[in-house]
């Protein structure tokens, strides 16, 4: 899609759509093993991050569902996210760990190195830090990562190769 930038060196498995503005850092690796996954627009994806989507332990679907990331979130360097469902504007910060049964809404944090675990939906607007995980909510929604996104789509091309887009019209009609 326009203005995404998908280094080389990123690992790429399954039906994986990038929408258009996304930045994936070089090492980053996303695996849709339980059905398709799209990412929304303006997502930026740093080093050593996985995103995995795969069902629950001891739940199989039926079908394949698609695990559609919202707009505009942040994965910060060498977390991993395996949640069942990730809205727009969240942050998930340096290795911080979201398990298959989380469901995480909109405009929330995740802190350096917290750890969710067991079946949850977090509330909008929820930060989660501390060593302890404490859980409090937002007074303010998440700033834009505007800046950010302008800044590496320049810089990047110039250190990294970049993937060719690969475009298949038969695809986007199936999904409208």
């Amino acid at each position: 899609m326009p203005k995404a930038i998908v280094c080389e060196d990123t690992t790429l498995k399954g039906d994986i759509t990038i929408s258009g503005g996304c930045v994936i850092h070089p090492s980053a690796t996303v695996i849709a093993e339980s059905g398709p996954i799209i990412i929304g627009e303006n997502c930026i994806i740093e080093e050593y991050v996985t995103i995995l989507y795969r069902a629950p332990s001891g739940q199989a679907p039926e079908k394949p569902l698609v695990l559609v990331i919202g707009a505009n979130n942040v994965f910060e360097v060498g977390c991993r996210i395996e949640a069942l469902k990730i809205g727009e504007r969240n942050v998930f910060e340096c290795k911080s760990f979201v398990s298959a049964d989380v469901k995480v809404s909109n405009g929330c944090v995740i802190g350096s190195g917290c750890r969710l675990t067991g079946v949850q939906e977090l509330p909008e607007n929820t930060v989660i830090t501390g060593k302890d995980c404490l859980q409090r909510e937002a007074l303010e929604k998440q700033s834009s990562q505007t800046l950010q996104l302008d800044f590496l789509r320049k810089v990047l091309p110039n250190y990294h190769h970049v993937r060719k887009a690969t475009f298949d019209p038969k695809k986007i009609r199936s999904q409208v």
